[in-house]
């Protein structure tokens, strides 16, 4: 893999990647980070993946033109935090609180800091309806895990430990509470198929909304950086 920019203004940063299975260039722009990665077969030249790229920018940077806004997380950000929305405020004691509608956060660099609150928060939250999940199922998994991924919300291994992405707490409750439920439901079925479908209709009732939600607004929590 190789990375490499289309000229312009602002340029644009690409990402080349080889693949064995690949017949002819693909070219791909995540709706999560806005990464474009032109995809190639092992014997083309990347001089054509380049001119390919070229020939796209219009499409290119009309997708880009299209991805949320960043926001470098600090003192008057208002976050989405399961379902409130909290301005992130200087607070006099050490840690994060909420307090009515305000994310207190002691110290004068907060992004950390609250990266690190709100990951305990995911975790307690996805823990605890997973674990309402998994009761209702009457099958337990082996771990769970939290991560920042940027091509899934969650996972389940064949061994039955649970990944999931901990900006899910930047949701709204329901949509959290929808992804571990869907998670939960590969315990029993490892697959997409019918059955699975119904299993996590039985664990969580009526999933569309929060599948719609998320397909929607997904990349809207990725927006947010914590780098103080």
């Amino acid at each position: 893999m190789s990375a490499h920019h289309l000229p312009g203004d602002p340029p644009v940063p690409l990402i080349l990647r080889r693949s064995a299975r690949a017949r002819r260039i693909s070219l791909r722009v995540s709706s999560l980070d806005g990464r474009v990665t032109l995809t190639l077969p092992k014997s083309l030249p990347e001089r054509e993946a380049l001119d390919f790229a070229a020939e796209k920018e219009g499409w290119i940077r009309g997708h880009l033109s299209r991805q949320p806004e960043v926001v470098a997380v600090s003192f008057g950000t208002v976050l989405p935090v399961a379902g409130r929305a909290l301005r992130v405020a200087q607070g006099h004691a050490r840690g994060v609180r909420i307090v009515g509608e305000e994310l207190l956060v002691g110290g004068k660099r907060p992004a950390k800091s609250l990266e690190r609150y709100l990951k305990e928060l995911a975790r307690d939250h996805l823990a605890a309806a997973s674990d309402d999940y998994a009761a209702q199922l009457g099958q337990p998994f082996s771990r769970l895990t939290l991560r920042d991924t940027r091509s899934r919300w969650g996972s389940c291994s064949s061994a039955g430990a649970l990944m999931y992405s901990w900006r899910l707490i930047l949701a709204p409750p329901e949509v959290l509470r929808y992804v571990a439920a869907h998670e939960v439901a590969h315990l029993q079925e490892m697959n997409h198929a019918p059955a699975f479908w119904s299993l996590v209709h039985t664990l969580y009732g009526d999933y569309r909304a929060p599948r719609d939600w998320l397909r929607k607004n997904g990349s809207q929590l990725h927006r947010y950086i914590f780098t103080d």
